[in-house]
């Protein structure tokens, strides 16, 4: 296997626990309402199980950095497929929703978790020049597992009243899938040489990634090694930098309304008049243009850089944002309006923020807190997630669908700002000489 085809497998394999995020997340779209409808769920409960998986995701994301970095980002990612075959077995033969919520819970865990460890294992263990595209095989994973559950959701649905259990339950065979390709990856080297001091098997695994640079990244992290604060602490004021860069960044990924989208997509193009089957359809479509969208941005990342990326993606948003906003205050759902619009959404969505969020967030941190500052990203974004999906259904009955719309508008108008004045560059740069840039000593 040549170098380039295990950088490639390495990546791949960490970025199978974004396929199983995507795919456990997206799943629920298809079941929600049969779910409503079989337990005898009141708005509230209904929300909540939709967004209980969400509710484990802050958890396991606020914890996530701690198995990162005690147990290592391999071991991590092993429990880490545990918990998703668990969770799939688990809701696919739950008997009471009580049960039910349970199993959500623990595969919420595994999803928070593995946005903090696989990103930043692949950010580790790749070569500085092909670092965005690596990591975005994460994100890339991630909308391959969506699109993969809203197709399954398709195909599944006409299996009659239990059409959701097998919605469900066939996440377990990618579950067990990454949980054997875990076994065959390397340890991080930055792990291995600044948390244990394993200075030999940093080496060979450096070596595996890159002879050409293995000694000078070695040198250059004992040298890190010699210099970091052990006891150094996120919140101690020389992290201010990347911290407010991770949670703002986390914080618009969002309010962009994306995971409302996704969630409650047959919901939202029911709201439009399509029927039931083709709203259903309409939603893989969705998974579609994010695959396609995500897969062009990764190959662009590494090109153009990360915040010519997200100033496209801003204004697309902006504008497809506005135009569905509008569509619903002149209630003009003729033909395919609202569809095609969100489909432009996405594919904008996929092409900056998407793509970017889970790359920028991996590389910002220094080595001694990049776990915590890792964990702090994905935690805001879960967070915000939990809240948007959670009130998403309360929003659209109470306001409608024009004002929630336009307050996903006025939020990417920020993010443009934000992008403009605040945001850095970082693509082609090494974890340690952006390292400097940012930190504060």
């Amino acid at each position: 296997m040549s170098q380039k085809q295990r950088i490639f497998f390495w990546s791949i394999t960490a970025a199978l626990g974004g396929f199983l995020f995507g795919f456990d997340t997206a799943v629920i779209s298809g079941v929600e309402q049969s779910l409503q409808t079989l337990w005898h769920l009141n708005v509230w409960e209904h929300g909540l199980t939709v967004s209980i998986a969400l509710i484990g995701t802050v958890v396991g994301s606020m914890l996530g950095g701690i198995p990162t970095q005690q147990l290592g980002r391999k071991k991590t990612l092993f429990w880490i497929a545990v918990l998703y075959l668990l969770a799939s077995v688990g809701t696919a033969l739950a008997t009471n929703w009580p049960v039910f919520l349970v199993f959500r819970f623990l595969g919420g865990l595994g999803v928070g978790a593995s946005s903090v460890a696989a990103p930043m294992y692949i950010t580790e263990i790749s070569p500085a020049k092909s670092r965005g595209k690596l990591v975005g095989m994460f994100q890339f994973n991630v909308v391959l597992g969506i699109l993969i559950a809203y197709l399954s959701n398709f195909l599944l649905q006409d299996l009659g009243n239990d059409a959701w259990r097998w919605m469900l339950g066939v996440q377990a065979l990618p579950s067990l899938i990454f949980l054997i390709a875990v076994l065959n990856i390397p340890e991080s080297p930055r792990w291995l040489l600044l948390a244990k001091g394993r200075v030999a098997e940093a080496r060979d695994v450096l070596n595996m990634i890159d002879p050409e640079t293995a000694d000078e990244t070695l040198l250059a992290l004992q040298d890190n090694a010699e210099h970091q604060n052990k006891n150094a602490r996120l919140f101690s004021g020389q992290y201010n930098t990347p911290v407010m860069l991770a949670v703002l960044f986390a914080v618009f990924n969002q309010v962009s309304g994306i995971n409302a989208i996704i969630y409650y997509a047959p919901r939202i193009f029911e709201m439009t008049g399509l029927g039931k089957s083709s709203a259903l359809l309409s939603s893989a479509g969705i998974g579609l243009v994010n695959l396609v969208f995500t897969m062009i941005s990764m190959n662009l990342i590494d090109r153009f850089g990360r915040r010519t990326l997200m100033k496209i993606g801003s204004v697309g948003l902006i504008v497809t944002l506005a135009l569905v906003a509008r569509a619903f205050y002149v209630e003009d759902f003729s033909g395919m309006t609202v569809p095609l619009l969100l489909f432009g959404y996405i594919a904008f969505f996929g092409f900056s923020q998407g793509a970017v969020i889970w790359v920028f967030i991996s590389e910002i941190f220094p080595n001694e807190v990049r776990s915590g500052g890792q964990a702090l990203g994905s935690f805001t974004h879960w967070f915000m997630a939990a809240i948007i999906t959670f009130s998403f259904p309360y929003l659209a009955e109470h306001f409608g669908g024009g004002n929630t719309f336009l307050f996903f508008t006025i939020m990417m108008v920020l993010q443009l700002l934000f992008v403009v004045r605040l945001m850095p560059e970082t693509k082609g740069t090494s974890l340690e000489k952006i390292e400097k840039t940012f930190v504060v000593h």
